[in-house]
């Protein structure tokens, strides 16, 4: 039996025997397509090729690409681990040629590979091929299905929907006809009974999809309309952990050599048994599942955060602990115990795995002791809501509790409900729904952006950026759209070339005009988009074929280059001082300041951050000129020491940028020596997830800036203290306000115990209870509640009624002794209620203690009276 190394070893072999160029996978984590948070099928690497905007490098390509079907239109999530076929992550074997070879070869490529190489039954083997649209008007691809005629009889071929068989990328972009290869793996018996092609496409667990061919020979416009592409691709796509299982001759993908290692482990640390409980199975595919996604995440430069795609992982591993927590038994971490695992199983095809181990480890262990802590915040408030509900003789809680809890803290739905469950309660489902749609169109709202298609002027499949060399150049228009961001219009327009530096790397895209005798438009925003460098404006100009001077906004671009070059530095010098774990993991750098996050576990001293920025300053002062390496071999600036940053990818060929000691992979713009960023100032260092550390800094001018302010307020405290040595001044006053603050805590016990001897010669004793109603002169919320405590404890049979004014707020509070709660039914919560009404207020709490606040400070009498009237005083 093959191993499913040696099956995506055979995949590689096989078509790089075909002329094709086996290349990396992409990272799992997409960073230049504002389309996609995550790659989620082999395409996308490619898609530009497909858009015709780049040229292939090869015209025969093959790889295997991680990806993750979590968010968007391709959601698995929470099917995953209830069946044995979904998954988040997994791998996409596939097959491209870029105006290549086409239907007829790659048929038979897929054919060859999987009956000759890999000894696949032919028999057990069936084709679907496009059947053709009436409404769009499509032909059936009869083409195609010559093509297999070749391999399967004619009943094995059969027609599909435009659902089933026609491939789109959106609702607008490359398409085309698909041909799918099923496997029928039903037993003999069974596949006697019910031939497979009437199966197919029907949902069968056992009559499934292996491959799919897609013949990209189409464009969609925005109006719906088809266009012919003046080069016709072929993009096939089939799922590894599916392939395996077929190879392997199993019935689950988890049963397979992918997923057993994991499994088992699960079962050691556990002590449970993969197979003998329904929810133990499912919880231990959840786990197997998860923890690659996490790990291959974390690996490509993805932390869970609670922003976009961070958000999205952070969820996947939230899943997995709640499904840990609940039906393992798992209390305390648990996920990374499952990394040595996965590391044997994907280690040798995906290395990052091995060298990014031990901060994967890291990471995932704070994270699973966060959520831990907020699954013991969640449980305690849905208890106290549970024991409210039962007092008060309900069945279902209200949708807008689950949904806090969800929402505010991170607490799963389906945990909530299990809870209840247990409780003898429901949920309102209906409630809740309202909720979560209500978040899904506030967020909708705020981060949608519709495009139209281009209009294309004049042809030009690329744009120079000329950004390093000059910051105005004459450019005209190749094409252009309209695009609607939050509910507002605007225009994105390309040149043929372009100085405007579009958003990457960390830095914000540059800003400006473009203007000429007639007219000047504002360039908003630039931005990268697969290979085209589109620049936002808010209109469009009156002449769209005319030529213009396309100027960059000087100051702002220096302001930013300080702040980069500045990033660079300063990266080394953490490298430096630190030591070389540290890594980046991300950046911004705008024209006021730069941010830059690090891998590094403990919070920095005080003695390092200013040895980084005495490190950096020395840099700085030594003017190091810019060396600038342009379409530099990647190997070649590997061996001169550039710091590649991981979860990026790099092509054959980089620039390189050194300032001195410091050398580094970089598209950005940098200054042309290190004397131009003047100075640097750490404003901030904080920790922004598990294992990372955040560096806030400024430059240049905002640095000076910063300098003047702490000056000035240096000069401000000496005229306010009205002495040269501020510290010695501070010093002695802080002395003396503890003194004073001794003082008043003296003064406020000796009164607080004069007004409870007052309140104890107020008692009003009838059928031995000892009653106490009275308003008083108090200005604190907490010594307030604190007195009611106090008297409880001190007098016996007491039921005790106090009205204050706060701030000019009306305050109530009821305190009952417990006995007199059960013997003689008394209820603070009732009466404390009752009386609020009379401050135009509301409140509550337990039967022995409860409160009320108001608007209504004239009403503390009446609402006092109240009481006394309800207790028949």
């Amino acid at each position: 039996m093959m191993t499913s190394n040696e099956i995506r070893k055979a995949f590689f072999e096989f078509f790089e025997a075909k002329g094709h160029k086996i290349v990396p996978s992409a990272p799992i984590v997409r960073k230049d397509d504002p389309t996609l948070m995550f790659t989620n099928a082999g395409m996308n690497q490619f898609k530009d090729i497909f858009l015709g905007i780049k040229e292939p490098q090869y015209k025969r390509v093959a790889n295997s690409q991680k990806c993750l079907r979590v968010s968007g239109k391709h959601n698995d999530l929470e099917q995953v681990g209830k069946d044995t076929y979904h998954h988040t992550m997994f791998e996409m074997l596939g097959n491209w040629s870029f105006g290549d070879y086409f239907k007829e070869k790659a048929i038979d490529y897929a054919w060859e590979f999987l009956t000759k190489t890999l000894k696949i039954d032919p028999d057990r083997l069936y084709a679907t091929v496009f059947g053709g649209d009436k409404e769009t008007n499509l032909e059936a691809d009869i083409e195609s299905k010559n093509f297999w005629k070749k391999y399967l009889p004619e009943h094995k071929i059969l027609f599909g929907s435009k659902k089933d068989n026609f491939w789109e990328m959106g609702d607008i972009g490359p398409c085309g006809p698909c041909s799918e290869i099923h496997i029928d793996l039903r037993d003999a018996e069974e596949r006697k009974k019910i031939p497979g092609e009437k199966l197919i496409n029907k949902d069968h667990p056992e009559v499934i999809e292996i491959w799919n061919l897609v013949f990209i020979q189409f464009n969609r416009k925005k109006d719906g309309s088809l266009e012919k592409l003046p080069q016709k691709h072929v993009d096939t796509g089939m799922g590894f952990e599916r392939l395996t299982m077929i190879v392997q001759g199993k019935k689950s993908n988890y049963d397979t050599d992918i997923f057993q290692p994991i499994i088992k482990d699960q079962e050691k640390i556990t002590g449970l048994k993969y197979g003998e409980d329904k929810q133990v199975d499912i919880a231990m595919r959840v786990c197997a599942d998860h923890i690659r996604a996490i790990a291959f995440s974390i690996a490509d430069g993805q932390i869970p955060s609670n922003e976009k795609a961070g958000y999205v992982i952070r969820r996947i591993l939230r899943r997995a602990v709640r499904y840990a927590f609940t039906f393992l038994n798992q209390k305390e971490p648990y996920l990374y115990k499952l990394l040595p695992s996965l590391n044997k199983v994907m280690g040798e095809q995906y290395p990052e795995l091995i060298q990014q181990h031990d901060f994967i480890r890291k990471v995932i262990i704070e994270e699973e002791n966060l959520f831990l802590k907020t699954l013991d915040t969640g449980i305690s408030l849905l208890q106290k809501v549970i024991e409210k509900t039962k007092r008060e003789g309900k069945k279902q809680i209200p949708g807008s509790v689950a949904f806090t809890l969800y929402d505010t803290y991170g607490f799963p739905l389906d945990l909530t409900k299990l809870i209840l469950q247990e409780q003898g309660l429901t949920l309102n489902q209906e409630e809740y729904n309202k909720y979560m749609q209500m978040q899904k169109e506030r967020s909708r709202n705020s981060s949608v952006q519709q495009t139209e298609d281009w209009i294309i002027l004049k042809e030009a499949k690329t744009e120079q950026f000329v950004g390093y060399d000059t910051l105005k150049a004459e450019v005209y228009i190749t094409r252009y759209r309209k695009v609607k961001i939050k509910n507002k219009e605007y225009y994105q327009l390309v040149f043929q070339l372009t100085p405007f530096y579009p958003e990457g790397g960390g830095q914000i895209g540059d800003t400006g005009y473009i203007y000429n005798d007639k007219e000047k438009i504002k360039i908003l925003d630039t931005k990268k988009e697969n290979n085209l460098i589109v620049h936002l404006t808010e209109k469009i100009p009156q002449n769209l074929n005319g030529h213009f001077i396309a100027e960059v906004d000087e100051k702002r671009r220096k302001a930013t280059m300080y702040n980069h070059s500045a990033t660079h530095l300063l990266h080394y010098s953490l490298r430096k001082i630190l030591g070389t774990h540290v890594e980046q993991r991300g950046s911004l750098v705008e024209p006021r300041r730069l941010r830059f996050d690090f891998s590094h576990f403990q919070k920095l001293s005080d003695e390092e951050i200013h040895k980084i920025e005495n490190l950096v300053n020395e840099m700085i002062r030594a003017n190091y000129p810019r060396e600038e390496k342009r379409d530099l071999p990647f190997n070649e600036g590997i061996k001169m020491g550039a710091i590649a940053l991981f979860g990026e990818k790099y092509g054959d060929k980089v620039r390189v940028i050194k300032f001195g000691p410091s050398i580094e992979f970089c598209g950005g713009t940098h200054v042309n020596a290190t004397g131009e960023i003047g100075f640097f100032k750490i404003t901030s260092e904080t920790a922004i997830a598990a294992g990372i550390r955040r560096i806030e800094a400024i430059t240049g001018y905002e640095a000076e800036k910063y300098v003047l302010n702490l000056e000035n307020t240096v000069k401000k405290l000496k005229n306010i203290l009205k002495t040269e040595d501020i510290l010695k001044r501070v010093e002695k006053i802080l002395e003396q306000n503890k003194l004073i603050q001794k003082q008043l805590e003296n003064f406020e016990r000796e009164k607080l115990q004069l007004l409870k001897n007052n309140l104890k010669n107020s008692i009003l004793n009838k059928n031995g209870i000892n009653y106490i109603i009275e308003k008083i002169d108090i200005d604190d919320a907490k010594t307030f509640k604190s007195l009611a405590y106090q008297l409880k404890g001190e007098i016996e049979n007491l039921v005790l009624a106090l009205g204050t004014v706060i701030n000019n707020k009306p305050m109530l509070e009821v305190m009952i002794s417990n006995n007199l709660v059960e013997e003689k039914n008394l209820d603070a919560n009732i009466l404390v209620k009752e009386a609020a009404k009379e401050i135009q207020g509301g409140g509550g709490g337990q039967k022995f203690f409860a409160t009320a606040g108001g608007k209504n400070p004239l009403g503390i009498n009446e609402a006092l009276n109240k009481i006394k009237e309800k207790l028949g005083l």
